[in-house]
């Protein structure tokens, strides 16, 4: 496995370590979740994000109704 291979393995489960967190963090609300992406770099919130839509779609879909502006988050 080349170096770039292991960097793009890893980056992927720190997403999904992250994208976790915001589904939990969901739970305790939207603020919550701001709160942990502006922790993240602009490519890490849209991974984060993308793995969570992926991997609960009805809890995103929540998060979309209740923070329309979600996507302001990611600049």
């Amino acid at each position: 496995m080349d170096t770039d291979e292991k960097l793009s393995v890893y980056w992927w489960e720190w997403v999904k370590y992250y994208a976790r967190l915001a589904i939990d963090r969901f739970e305790l609300g939207v603020d919550q979740v701001k709160e942990l992406l502006c922790t993240l770099t602009i490519d890490e919130r849209l991974g984060v994000m993308l793995e969570f839509e992926d991997t609960y779609p009805q809890k995103f879909a929540q998060l979309v109704t209740d923070a329309p502006q979600w996507a302001e988050w990611m600049a």
